[in-house]
C-alpha cells in the first residue's frame, strides 16, 4: 500500500524517522544546474527522481490529454495526435489563469508519481539515498517529500546562457519563467546546503560528494 505523505511536514518524526532513507530536494534557479547536480548524485548510488521527465510522461496519458484538449482545444496537438509541448507553452505561460489550470490538471499527478517512486527506492536497500529534482519544489507541495534541501547557486549570466544553449530560450523568455517561481533568496532561505555552481564540472562533482557524504554520515548509514 501505497504511504501517503501528505499528512506529513518536514520534521514530522513519524515519517522522518531513523530508519527512513535521505530525500533530497534541489532547489535554485533555471539553469543553475539542478538536473547535472541529480545526475552527480546518482552516480553515487542514489535513486534519482526527475519531476520533467515524469512530466512529460504524464502528456501521453489519454485522461491527461483529455483534459489537456477540453481546456485548450485542438492547437495544442501534434498531427499525430501527441500533445505539442511547445505550443502548449506558448499559451499556459501568456496568463496566468492558463498556468493555474495546467498545475491543476499536471501537479497532483505528477506528485503521485514521485510517491511512487520513492517507495521504490526506499525499498531497495542498495539505494542510499533518493534526490528530487523538481523545478517547483517549494511552490508547491512536493516539498512536503524532503527531509533535506540544497540550493544550486549560479550567477545570472551564466544561467541564462546555460538555457540558452540547452533550450534555446531568449532572455525574455528566461526571466519570465523565473519570475514564475520564488525568488532565489528564498530559496536558498530554505536551504541546509549550498552548492556553488559558478566554476566547473570538478569542483561541482567534489562538492556533491563532501555533501554526500554528510549527509549519509547524518543518517547513519556509514
Amino acid at each position: 500500500m501505497q504511504k501517503d505523505y501528505s499528512k506529513y511536514s518536514r520534521n514530522d518524526s513519524a515519517y522522518f524517522s531513523q530508519h527512513t532513507k535521505p530525500i533530497i530536494g534541489l532547489l535554485g534557479g533555471i539553469g543553475a544546474g539542478k538536473s547535472t547536480v541529480a545526475k552527480e548524485f546518482e552516480k553515487l548510488g542514489c535513486g534519482r527522481i526527475d519531476a520533467d521527465a515524469i512530466g512529460h510522461e504524464l502528456l501521453k496519458d489519454p485522461k491527461v490529454k483529455e483534459e489537456l484538449k477540453n481546456r485548450w482545444g485542438e492547437k495544442i496537438f501534434t498531427p499525430n495526435g501527441e500533445v505539442d509541448r511547445a505550443a502548449l507553452a506558448d499559451i499556459v505561460f501568456r496568463s496566468a489563469e492558463d498556468i493555474a489550470a495546467l498545475n491543476k490538471i499536471m501537479h497532483p499527478r505528477i506528485r503521485q508519481r514521485m510517491e511512487q517512486q520513492i517507495e521504490a527506492f526506499l525499498a531497495k536497500p542498495n539505494i542510499p539515498a533518493i534526490v528530487i529534482d523538481a523545478a517547483l519544489l517549494t511552490e508547491t507541495d512536493w516539498q512536503e517529500l524532503c527531509n533535506i534541501l540544497i540550493f544550486v547557486s549560479a550567477k545570472d549570466d551564466l544561467r541564462y546562457n546555460r538555457v540558452k544553449q540547452s533550450r534555446g530560450w531568449d532572455y525574455d523568455t528566461w526571466k519570465a519563467r523565473e519570475n514564475l517561481q520564488n525568488p532565489l533568496d528564498i530559496k536558498a532561505s530554505k536551504a541546509e546546503y549550498i552548492i556553488d555552481n559558478n566554476l566547473n564540472e570538478s569542483s561541482l562533482r567534489e562538492q556533491v560528494r563532501t555533501i554526500f557524504r554528510r549527509i549519509i554520515h547524518k543518517a547513519g548509514h556509514t
